[in-house]
């Protein structure tokens, strides 16, 4: 049950870095965890490839630098400062990349699950 989320700051100099290798390269999360929630801010360093193929929903804000994400079917689109994407669950299989570098915001939870935005439209009166 999602008891709501009392109004907070979050300094993410104090918030430990976390290392994951990719294919190519790493890439470093800073991560707050909330209920249903999960926001990070991830560092791909130059040369970055994920690993994976993820099917998760996100909504990823590119805050420096410049990146790809490219759908397993081929299709590609870069990223810039200032620039962001969204998708729901299991909309596409993507994966990032970045020959530079990059800073991004990434913020994903139970919100971005097709059956959770079909039911909040209905609700609301809206079309998804």
């Amino acid at each position: 049950m999602n008891t709501g989320i009392p109004f907070q700051t979050i300094d993410w100099a104090h918030v430990p870095k976390e290392e994951f290798k990719g294919e190519k390269g790493t890439a470093y999360w800073q991560t707050r965890l909330f209920d249903g929630l999960r926001i990070r801010i991830v560092e791909y360093s130059a040369g970055y490839i994920a690993d994976h193929w993820c099917t998760k929903g996100h909504i990823v804000h590119c805050l420096e630098g410049e990146f790809t994400s490219e759908l397993q079917h081929g299709q590609e689109f870069t990223l810039t400062k200032g620039m962001t994407y969204v998708v729901s669950d299991d909309l596409s299989s993507h994966r990032s990349k970045t020959t530079t570098g990059v800073k991004v915001m990434i913020i994903d939870g139970d919100f971005l699950k097709v059956d959770n935005i079909h039911k909040s439209a209905a609700e609301s009166g809206a079309n998804p």
